[in-house]
């Protein structure tokens, strides 16, 4: 695998300074601004939708930020991100969740250290990426008996999905680890 990426996002003259302003708020929250966001500058328009997304599920009504974390990292792991999966579980052990555990998930959902009503969304979330057509009333059924409403399970599902359209541009254009876009 090449640590070259295949293309390098240049930002149009016209929309530099709202790149840039975007990335100094990123950097001011983050202390520094992921490759993945660097590739999203090169369409500006874009790159304000993703991080509408971002910012929605940051501070989300209902969902902790550890369950979100897990679906990203293990839909980022199902699709071998390393980019992904190394942002995840950073956050995860920012979180405050050990180590092992996370790691243990990636082979067992069971082992997630999430809640059990927290696993079945997961579960659900994680499956529909996999299979979704093998998705059914039972499984909406059982999140809504673990406390879900519909809307919470479309938006996990989301969430997953989301995170592997990401993952897939990100290995598209040869983005396996942060600091590949300088």
């Amino acid at each position: 695998m090449s640590n070259t990426a295949l293309i390098t996002p240049t930002v149009a003259t016209e929309d530099q300074a709202r790149v840039e302003a975007i990335f100094a708020q990123v950097k001011e929250q983050m202390g520094f601004v992921p490759d993945g966001l660097k590739l999203y500058s090169i369409s500006p328009p874009l790159l304000e939708s993703f991080l509408g997304t971002v910012g929605y599920f940051r501070g989300h009504p209902t969902f902790r930020q550890e369950l979100l974390a897990m679906i990203r990292y293990l839909a980022s792991s199902k699709n071998n991100c390393t980019f992904c999966i190394d942002f995840n579980e950073s956050i995860l052990l920012h979180l405050g969740l050990e180590l092992d555990d996370i790691r243990n998930s990636r082979e067992n959902l069971d082992q997630a250290p999430l809640p059990d009503h927290e696993k079945v969304l997961l579960t659900l979330a994680l499956n529909a990426l996999n299979t979704p057509d093998a998705i059914n009333a039972e499984d909406v059924r059982k999140a809504k008996a673990s406390g879900w409403d519909e809307r919470a399970i479309f938006e996990a599902v989301l969430m997953a999905a989301n995170n592997q359209a990401f993952t897939t541009v990100l290995k598209t254009f040869n983005i396996h680890h942060q600091g590949e876009l300088g």
